[in-house]
């Protein structure tokens, strides 16, 4: 499986940032399936399915304020996991707090992107995170 139809995956509680995501990759006709957990728990739910043969996204999108279990604890599982901790995992909040950044590199995330307010801001990190971590990087798959 290519990272061009690799599935991304999406965790996110906030029903109307859930909208404007898939509203921003249709817009840039992004081919790529979008996953979606609405909460932690159900991200790391993901551990089992991915063992059980579903495809392993190309990336992880992150928000970091998630009900049950925080964003940076899934990210501290998934980094922790022998196998999928080389899955590359971008958080995308709305918290650009100092403690969060460092927090977030210090266990292990790759990317870190403040979600813009407006929608055609959105739409340019949607197209940023297209090219690069779908079309230029080459994750181990």
């Amino acid at each position: 499986m290519s990272s061009l139809d690799a599935p991304i995956l999406l965790v996110e509680d906030n029903p109307m940032d859930i909208d404007l995501t898939k509203r921003a990759f249709e817009r840039r006709n992004l081919s790529n399936p979008l996953n979606i957990a609405r909460d932690g728990e159900e991200a790391l739910e993901w551990i089992g399915k991915w063992d059980g043969g579903e495809p392993r996204p190309v990336i992880i999108l992150l928000d970091l304020k998630l009900p049950k279990i925080d964003g940076l604890e899934v990210l501290r599982r998934l980094k922790s996991h022998p196998v999928y901790r080389m899955i590359p995992v971008a958080v995308l909040t709305s918290s650009d707090e100092d403690r969060d950044i460092v927090s977030a590199y210090q266990l292990g995330v790759n990317s870190y992107i403040v979600k813009p307010v407006d929608f055609e801001k959105f739409l340019k990190v949607a197209e940023q995170i297209e090219l690069y971590w779908v079309v230029y990087n080459h994750p181990p798959m």
